[in-house]
């Protein structure tokens, strides 16, 4: 394997062979013209082989280093391009950021702060990825995950990224018209809900619940079960049953009272979404533009 002495040397000997001198090849190169020669008499010696024929006037190439010349040469600029690609990528928001989060997540902030960000900068690519699961971004190629505060590992870096949520436990008029009323959580167990089901072990989700100090969880029942926030939510203005939902998706049904609020004074507040990933050194401008972009601040 060649190690990064020789590699300099194949190039100190391209720009020696492509300037056809010692003096413009050490300019070049920010040498001196003697540590340039000895370079080359070091590689010549190494090889086995001359690569070049100097004069007091001029320097040519051997039929040997003409070969060289010609598998070496287009591979050094090959890779001289990449490397200067690379740099480019670094000092420019350019690339492609993967991203996993919940739905609620992806829709009500990822996207909207997002969505300029890709229409500023047309070089920025990013792959938003559904998941409820805690995922493991590393093994999973992820650039970053979003999740609640609580649901991030401690060994990586979170960047909040909402408020706190608040929940809401909702149901559409029709459904509520004629059944018992609910005024504690426990009142649920003769209802209709929709339950959610957690994708990491399989089990349906247990609603929780905090009201002065006491807390509770509560396992229901119903006649369905989805994977999706959007779709209990949908289920629950169809009146098919009692939903669990953060309270930013239904206020709008709330207020144009297609669904109803219940156990307003029961329903929690979470620790809000957080961006993290796995380090802080040599970020993408790209992703660091992402994590700019949305970034929580009190003001919002």
């Amino acid at each position: 394997m060649m190690n990064k002495e020789k590699l300099n040397d194949l190039q100190a000997f391209v720009t020696v062979a492509r300037e056809r001198s010692f003096t413009k090849a050490a300019a070049a190169l920010g040498v001196s013209r003697s540590a340039l020669s000895h370079t080359l008499l070091g590689l010549e010696e190494r090889l086995g082989i001359r690569l070049l024929i100097r004069t007091t006037r001029s320097v040519s190439t051997t039929d040997a280093g003409n070969r060289l010349l010609s598998v070496v040469a287009p591979r050094l600029d090959e890779i001289e391009s990449e490397l200067t690609s690379l740099r480019s990528s670094l000092d420019k928001p350019a690339g492609k950021v993967r991203i996993t989060a919940h739905d609620h997540a992806i829709v009500t902030v990822l996207w909207p702060r997002l969505l300029p960000l890709l229409n500023e900068y047309p070089d920025i690519n990013i792959e938003f990825s559904v998941g409820y699961e805690l995922t493991d971004i590393a093994a999973q190629q992820f650039d970053a995950g979003v999740r609640m505060g609580d649901q991030v590992d401690k060994d990586m870096i979170a960047v909040r990224i909402t408020p706190d949520v608040h929940m809401a436990v909702v149901a559409s008029p029709n459904y509520l018209s004629g059944r018992p009323p609910i005024v504690l959580p426990a009142d649920l167990m003769d209802h209709n809900c929709i339950n959610l089901r957690l994708p990491t072990h399989g089990a349906l989700y247990a609603w929780e619940f905090e009201n002065g100090g006491q807390k509770m969880n509560v396992r229901v029942n119903g006649q369905t079960v989805f994977n999706n926030t959007f779709l209990m939510m949908q289920a629950a203005l169809d009146g098919a049953g009692i939903a669990y939902i953060p309270h930013d998706l239904a206020s709008k049904y709330i207020e144009s009272e297609k669904l109803v609020s219940l156990l307003s004074d029961w329903c929690p507040h979470f620790p809000g979404y957080y961006l993290y990933y796995p380090g802080r050194q040599h970020l993408p401008i790209a992703f660091e533009k992402v994590i700019d972009a949305l970034r929580w601040h009190k003001r919002r």
